[in-house]
């Protein structure tokens, strides 16, 4: 449950995810259902482990936690502990903690927070540097009123800030006003300022929204998918030559022709080089990495098996096939005719819109082996996104 890293870290991010959350309703805590593709401890994890400037992360969890959920895709050395009944208790213990590994500066976040933008940590490290606790705050632009059922006043919203986090503090600071504290105080700012603390308030940002009930999930879906799109794109290249037959295999049809095309599988061409396309965006080889020639169970097998293959890998890692663009070379069969079906096969294929596929065809004006009518070569591009 530790990664290594750096030894002595200077500043650590202290995420507390030991809360049960049942506000936001599901059969998991808060922290731990998925949201745009990741856990909301995943995102929150991950935007401190991104910043340059945080050295460890420490995420205070619950007891019984299935190992499972912990994230893993972590660079910054990441440790793991229990948390306790109370927000505050959990806080006391994780400063306890970094107080044995020669932390000078803490960030607390809370986890229900996955949107942290880089500025607003990068803002509160600022404003470290003159005072011993700095916190993000937005200023509140509502009006205010008291009351019940009815509105019985209103409250001057002059001065009044919303509370984010990461609140960033002097680590022996706030350790010491912790355990000094006595009660359920609302945040750290508020233990801080117990103790005479300055705490300087730094810009904090809409997109640092907390999820607190079942709606939020949503709003906190479309913050994270803006700041997560990853957009792959991949090449594919693929040469078939010509041979007996009378028909060619081009985008999983049957096209007629004086000859077919000559390989270990049915030898579609098309179908080859937007597999490799796809392989490629994933970073995960090429057609012969998963399917090895040399293996005699796809001798003659028909190319549509690699291309949902690879489709299939696409889906399981959160990628969407945004567009396809395929270039046919070749002097003969025209492509022309049968373009529209192909498309529709391929679509059909990748289990996306036909407005998504585009299948074109050129000549080498007679040059090379394609002008030569020796074989056929194909291009593709694919463009996939994060889902």
């Amino acid at each position: 449950m530790e990664n290594t890293g750096p030894s002595s870290p200077l500043t650590a991010a202290l995420i507390v995810a030991a809360g049960q959350g049942v506000r936001a309703g599901g059969d998991l805590p808060k922290q731990w259902q998925v949201v745009a593709g990741k856990t909301v401890a995943e995102w929150s994890v991950a935007a401190f482990d991104a910043h340059p400037a945080v050295d460890m992360i420490l995420l205070m969890v619950r007891a019984d936690l299935e190992p499972d959920l912990i994230p893993t895709a972590v660079k910054t050395p990441l440790h793991v502990a229990h948390g306790g009944a109370e927000r505050s208790d959990t806080v006391r213990l994780g400063l306890d903690l970094l107080a044995e590994m020669d932390v000078e500066r803490v960030l607390i976040h809370d986890v229900a927070r996955p949107g942290i933008p880089s500025r607003v940590i990068d803002a509160v490290l600022d404003a470290l540097e003159d005072h011993p606790g700095a916190a993000p705050a937005l200023p509140v632009t509502d009006a205010l009123w008291r009351g019940e059922k009815t509105v019985t006043g209103t409250q001057n919203r002059s001065g009044l800030w919303r509370a984010q986090t990461p609140q960033g503090f002097d680590l022996a600071a706030i350790r010491a006003a912790h355990h000094a504290f006595e009660g359920i105080p609302a945040d750290d700012v508020e233990v801080a300022r117990a103790a005479g603390l300055d705490v300087a308030i730094v810009p904090g940002d809409e997109a640092n929204l907390k999820i607190t009930g079942p709606a939020d999930f949503a709003r906190a879906a479309s913050v994270l998918k803006g700041q997560d799109m990853d957009v792959r794109v991949g090449n594919g290249f693929d040469v078939h030559r010509f041979g007996p037959g009378d028909h060619v295999m081009l985008c999983g049809m049957s096209v007629p022709h004086s000859r077919g095309l000559q390989g270990h599988s049915d030898a579609d061409v098309a179908l080859h080089t937007i597999t490799d396309a796809i392989y490629g965006a994933l970073a995960e080889g090429d057609i012969g990495t998963h399917f090895p020639p040399s293996d005699p169970q796809w001798k003659g097998a028909e190319s549509h098996i690699f291309l949902t293959h690879a489709v299939v890998r696409a889906a399981k890692r959160g990628f969407a096939i945004s567009n396809v663009d395929l270039t046919l070379i070749c002097e003969q069969p025209k492509i022309g005719p049968v373009a529209g079906a192909m498309r529709d096969r391929l679509a059909e294929l990748m289990r996306i819109e036909v407005d998504r596929v585009s299948v074109k065809a050129t000549t080498s004006e007679r040059l090379g082996f394609t002008g030569r009518e020796e074989g056929i070569a194909a291009l593709a591009s694919v463009t996939l996104v994060a889902t």
